[in-house]
């Protein structure tokens, strides 16, 4: 999302139900044709003075996708900015039981803490909101927790596969996905599929593991691709080169954060739902 949030016709929003309607046509605006369902979504905000207290957005059956191309994507908002008032954003609560994103159903709950922005009005006196990025003396807190289903996750990259796969003559007729936990913050991922082009058919097995560790380190390992039949492995070696290049890759979560968000710990937990869990600091 850009920076800065149009908001209509001067003045800003001064009752919650004209800042929900506000929000709700900026949001439908920017998404376009790849989400669905805003327009139904629940948003409840709070006003507070020049803050606001709270915002409750609740996503439940909205449906995200892949671009379509039938709509052009809005040009960012690039006013004349003639003048700034600072405000908070104090509390910032998503919930989706569940949304869809690109036909799989996620489950999401999260709550931000300590936002600030900026009310922001234009030469062509139309108003909006310009986000401030935090920093260690503005900091922010929170939580977050995404679900997905076991089964629904194995069926959207089996979709998605056969749609990539389809593009090169190449037919999916068989597909396995397994997620296994191997700590509180590792699991590890095998996918066994099997293809056909022409005359030729196999089965090929991608395998991956990422753990992270306390200092909040993503570790990618044991990332493997092969095909018992030679054809196809060979075929496969440019593929297995740049996928077994990110084994042994480390990410380190806390600095990729900007100043101000400060990740305190990362849950994973496989069951018949993948639940991650984050709490930032």
């Amino acid at each position: 999302m850009d920076a800065l949030l149009p908001l209509g016709t001067a003045p800003r929003p001064d009752s919650d139900q004209d800042l929900a309607a506000r929000l709700r046509a900026a949001l439908v605006g920017l998404a376009g044709d790849r989400v669905q369902g805003l327009d139904a979504a629940k948003i409840l905000p709070v006003l507070d003075g020049a803050d606001v207290a709270s915002l409750d957005l609740d996503l439940t059956d909205v449906v995200v996708g892949m671009p379509t191309g039938a709509q052009d994507k809005p040009a960012p908002w690039r006013p004349e900015v003639t003048g700034r008032e600072a405000a908070a954003l104090r509390t910032l609560r998503i919930d989706a039981h569940p949304m869809v994103a690109v036909d799989l159903p996620v489950d999401l709950t999260a709550e931000i803490t300590g936002l600030q922005f900026s009310w922001v009005t234009a030469a062509d006196e139309t108003v909006g909101v310009e986000f401030v990025e935090p920093t260690d003396d503005s900091p922010v807190s929170g939580h977050a927790r995404v679900a997905v289903s076991r089964d629904g996750l194995a069926g959207t990259v089996q979709g998605l596969l056969a749609v990539a796969l389809s593009g090169n003559g190449i037919a999916l007729n068989d597909f396995d996905l397994q997620v296994e936990q191997a700590g509180p913050r590792e699991a590890s991922l095998r996918i066994e599929a099997g293809i056909k082009k022409s005359f030729l058919s196999a089965t090929v097995t991608a395998t991956a593991s990422a753990s992270i560790d306390d200092a909040m380190v993503l570790t990618i390992g044991d990332v493997e691709l092969s095909s018992g039949n030679p054809i196809v492995g060979a075929m496969l070696g440019a593929i297995r080169g740049r996928l077994e290049a990110a084994a042994g890759r480390k990410i380190d979560l806390s600095t990729s954060l900007p100043p101000g968000v400060q990740l305190a710990d990362v849950q994973i937990d496989v069951g018949e739902d993948i639940v991650l869990t984050a709490q930032l600091a």
